[in-house]
């Protein structure tokens, strides 16, 4: 081989049979869309994602064009999408699967969804669930203070309706909490620290009112999962059985012992085992049965969270997904409760369930544009020659078996030339690192080195596909995607405890993806990237995703994020809350906005963090006048630069790119 001359011609690989063409049931089974969506996403033959009503839904819309149209309306993505009708059918769901249970069990009580507010706390979300769900008396559950006070005024007319008091409670809070039930409602204090009782007694005897009260008791039964701390003994809320006995004894000793209507436990969110639950609800059926045979005025049962939801489509026992359905969830409760309260000969209560989540997250959709890549590909198009050494110069050995191993690749050696090319590689860094080898040798050992790479990856997908290395081969060409979005703001969960969530493109599902790719959003933060994605057996590292073309709107959909997201998240970077729109699919299959939220701007993200905006433009335009009369800037550009700043402050706190200038 001469030291001078190009890379001879690149040898043709092997033909091989064609492989099957590509398909929708694939794309189906590579995102698992069936597996996670309940039936509400599903992929069309034009290779679209698009949502429905229900599971049963004949029409469908894709999501691409409820961007569009979006986008037509001034709304540019990132944004949120959030599903109304789907909202409506999983308290649908809820209530027929619990009235199935009940039927089959011949329970006596009844069944109450009671909706977590701290699940998603949006004024639109909690309003339409409170409102769907009165004609199953299903009632709302608050946590803090300022819940109480955005339930209070939404509540009125619901007298019958429960109202359940969660979390801490200093004196304002209980006795916001008495006064309230002389409006008429059905309001729970829940007491989770002793304290509490004696501030409930006390203002209950101040307003002469008969409270309703709750105990939540503290289980030895543990949950499982990323949860399983939040019970047992070390649970942060709840009484010891000790404490609920003495409870019950104060309260007799006050002629109230009828005022404890309510017990509650909870074991954990997203429990993914039925075991756990079988487990929790023998526990606390023996607690609620023994209360009420030494008195206790109890009527209400409360189970807590924890239902779960299959976030990586598995219908396994783990974290992201669980082994049960709703209907065993739903069964299993009501059919451990009858029995239990039947061997005691007491009547059945009326079962609560706090099933934020799995009532939730199946309704929102955020939107993200993808709005570049980066990738070993960029580097490997580069020429690649052999012109570096003049005419007898030594050539480094390593430098040769790297030219060797690219140029030599087939269907028959690859493996081995890949493993001769990882050596060679090595031991060309560590001449650089010794002064060896100048830095255009470098870059031509990393071009040579990278395309090789990439040659044998595209050989063994077509000739060895279960080879154990390839998809270690996968994850080193993987490329970056970088995202529209701030993942600290949108999706909080997959930064700080990995949750997965489904991702799938909107379109071009009727091809074949030829990537593989991590996903990084738009803060400057190392941290902000999605790194992990649902697969099988285990989450994968990458996600495919096809080439991005010139000009195109490649856009990515995050699936099931109705559930803590949108509160959870932060301002890292003043990255804003996102637009969102609330969307009322048709029968026809149109869609129609019911409500727009406009994400927020510059100007609004400053001011939370105390910056006085209109100080930053007065301050600006002074310095731009400075720099005007020094000659440093023309009074046109100084002009510019201010309108600018202005428009920037009114502005998106997300990229917009050009969509808006026309």
């Amino acid at each position: 081989m001469t030291s001078h001359s190009p890379l001879a011609p690149e040898a043709s690989p092997s033909v091989s049979p064609a492989a099957p063409a590509w398909s929708i049931r694939d794309a189906d089974e590579l995102y698992r869309v069936s597996g996670w969506s309940e039936g509400y996403f599903t992929i069309g033959e034009d290779g679209r994602i698009a949502v429905r009503r229900h599971a049963d839904d004949a029409t469908a819309v894709p999501l691409d064009e409820i961007r569009d149209g979006l986008r037509q309306r001034g709304f540019a993505t990132p944004l949120v999408l959030r599903f109304d009708d789907i909202l409506r059918d999983r308290l649908e769901q809820m209530a027929v699967a619990f009235g199935r249970a009940i039927e089959e069990h011949d329970y006596q009580g009844r069944y109450r969804l009671v909706f977590p507010i701290k699940v998603n706390q949006q004024r639109h979300v909690v309003e339409e669930i409170y409102r769907h769900g009165a004609q199953h008396g299903f009632g709302i559950e608050v946590g803090s203070k300022p819940e109480l006070l955005a339930a209070l005024p939404l509540t009125a007319g619901g007298e019958d309706r429960p109202i359940v008091c969660n979390g801490f409670k200093d004196d304002r809070y209980i006795e916001a909490v008495i006064l309230a039930t002389k409006l008429g409602r059905n309001i729970i204090p829940v007491v989770e620290d002793y304290a509490e009782l004696e501030r409930i007694v006390r203002f209950a005897k101040k307003h002469r009112v008969r409270p309703h009260i709750g105990a939540r008791v503290k289980l030895a039964t543990r949950g499982v999962g990323r949860w399983e701390t939040s019970s047992g003994h070390h649970a942060k809320f709840g009484l010891f059985v000790s404490e609920l006995l003495a409870m019950h004894q104060l309260l007799a000793a006050e002629g109230m012992a009828d005022c404890l209507e309510l017990l509650h436990c909870h074991v954990g969110s997203q429990i993914h085992d039925i075991r756990v639950v079988k487990n929790v609800i023998n526990e606390l059926g023996q607690v609620y049965v023994e209360l009420q045979k030494m008195g206790a005025g109890l009527r209400y049962l409360d189970l807590g969270g924890g239902l779960g939801v299959d976030y990586d489509g598995s219908q396994r026992s783990t974290d992201s997904s669980m082994n049960y359905t709703l209907q065993e969830y739903a069964n299993d409760l009501i059919a451990r409760v009858a029995n239990v309260c039947n061997q005691a000969g007491i009547e059945h209560p009326t079962l609560f369930t706090e099933s934020g989540r799995a009532m939730t997250a199946h309704h929102s959709v955020l939107i993200v544009d993808v709005l570049g890549s980066s990738g070993v590909e960029r580097i490997c198009d580069m020429p690649i020659e052999l012109d570096l050494w003049k005419e007898g110069e030594e050539i480094p050995q390593p430098v040769l078996d790297l030219h060797a191993a690219w140029s030599s690749v087939d269907s028959e050696n690859y493996w081995e030339l890949y493993h001769d090319a990882q050596q060679a590689r090595e031991e060309a860094i560590h001449l650089f690192a010794l002064g060896y080898l100048g830095l255009p040798a470098r870059a031509l050992v990393e071009r040579m080195f990278w395309s090789t790479a990439m040659k044998v990856r595209d050989f063994a997908r077509t000739e060895d596909a279960e080879h154990e290395d390839l998809e270690t081969l996968e994850d080193l060409l993987r490329a970056t995607y970088f995202t529209n979005f701030s993942l600290f703001q949108s999706l909080p969960d997959s930064w700080a405890i990995d949750q997965l969530f489904p991702v799938v493109p909107l379109t071009r599902l009727d091809e074949e993806p030829d990537q593989r790719a991590v996903l990084a959003d738009i803060t400057c933060d190392s941290d902000g990237k999605v790194d992990r994605f649902i697969g099988e057996p285990e989450p994968r590292a990458t996600l495919d995703l096809h080439s991005l073309k010139p000009g195109e709107s490649y856009c990515l959909g995050f699936f099931l994020v109705g559930a803590y997201q949108e509160t959870l998240g932060d301002l890292h970077n003043l990255f804003g809350d996102t637009h969102v729109a609330h969307i009322q699919l048709e029968d026809d299959g149109g869609w129609t906005v019911e409500e727009t939220v406009e994400g927020d701007t510059v100007r609004e993200v400053l001011s939370y963090v105390q910056y006085d905006v209109d100080d930053l433009v007065r301050d600006l335009r002074r310095d731009c006048e400075r720099a005007a009369r020094a000659g440093q800037i023309e009074v046109k550009e100084a002009r510019d630069l201010m309108r600018f700043f202005e428009a920037g402050l009114a502005g998106y706190t997300y990229l917009e790119g050009d969509e808006h200038d026309d």
